[in-house]
């Protein structure tokens, strides 16, 4: 690649040719894997930390665990079960996205194994503009949230109706908010169900 063109795509937050025909050689590597598995190998390889959690037991420790290796100490979380988790763990939180909070605690629409991306609507974020979100985000799935590809979950959603604002977002480099430059860590706790 010359020197022009990595130039262009640092610029522009572009992933370079590299970085994106390695994600696609891996994807083909893994299409005929199970799509959970599949999934997870995309989503860690794009930067996410993808936790399995076989019931919410193992949920909670995991929770824990992120929010005191992460210095983690005010979270906005607005889903009343999400919540329930958090009072266990006894950490505060918000239900309105707050400048001091330094998390988020969020469920999401579909996992997309196709290539690790994580789709949101203002069922997860409100209706907050998603830039605004804290740089370290917790997403809540179970493992009947993963389809196959954009294509599946936007039939699904259609189906459901009444979904709006929806983003994507995948591993350490949020889509979130393309003109931002900050890193985000993504943290997924799935859920078996």
């Amino acid at each position: 690649m010359n020197l022009f063109k990595k130039l262009v795509n640092k610029l522009t937050n572009q992933p370079e040719d590299d970085e994106k025909q390695s994600l696609e050689k891996l994807g083909d590597s893994l299409k005929n894997a199970d799509l959970d598995y599949k999934f997870a190998q995309l989503f860690t390889h794009s930067g996410g930390f993808f936790n399995y959690c076989a019931d919410e037991a193992e949920a909670l420790q995991t929770l824990h665990q992120i929010i005191k290796i992460e210095g983690i100490s005010n979270i906005f979380c607005w889903d009343k079960d999400l919540q329930n988790f958090l009072n266990v763990v006894k950490t505060p939180y918000s239900s309105e996205l707050q400048s001091n909070n330094d998390a988020s605690f969020i469920t999401c629409e579909y996992l997309i194994a196709y290539d690790g991306r994580i789709m949101l609507s203002h069922n997860n974020i409100l209706h907050y503009h998603s830039s605004r979100l804290p740089n370290k985000i917790i997403i809540m799935a179970n493992v009947s949230q993963i389809v196959n590809n954009l294509n599946d979950a936007m039939g699904k959603i259609k189906r459901n109706g009444n979904i709006k604002n929806l983003t994507s977002i995948s591993g350490g480099q949020s889509k979130l908010d393309p003109s931002s430059n900050t890193n985000t860590k993504l943290f997924l706790l799935l859920l078996e169900d």
